[in-house]
């Protein structure tokens, strides 16, 4: 896959720390997992534990998307404010909802 310029990137080393930190997070559980395979534990309790860690795989996406759109897209350039106040709205839902 190439690289275009005009790819978006994630810019902040905040948002980078945080997105380290997060999957950090999501690889212990994905250890803990295996772990509990490991040890024969039940399938529902194996089950919620991916489950949870899906959710938190789904969360970091979410962040990574919403930080993104309001790094590249919402930096100052945007200049009509009603569309830069939608879509500061879309990035909270989707923060929220995704």
């Amino acid at each position: 896959m190439s690289i275009k310029s005009e790819e978006l990137r994630i810019v902040s080393a905040e948002d980078k720390r945080e997105l380290a930190a997060r999957l950090a997070r999501i690889e212990g559980q994905i250890r803990a997992i295996r772990e509990m395979i490991e040890r024969e534990e039940s399938c529902e309790l194996v089950a919620q534990q991916l489950d949870a860690a899906r959710q938190a795989l789904n969360k970091a996406f979410s962040e990574l998307i919403a930080r993104t759109i309001e790094r590249n897209c919402l930096s100052g350039k945007m200049a009509d404010p009603a569309a830069r106040a939608k879509l500061l709205s879309m990035v909270r839902i989707l923060t929220r909802y995704a």
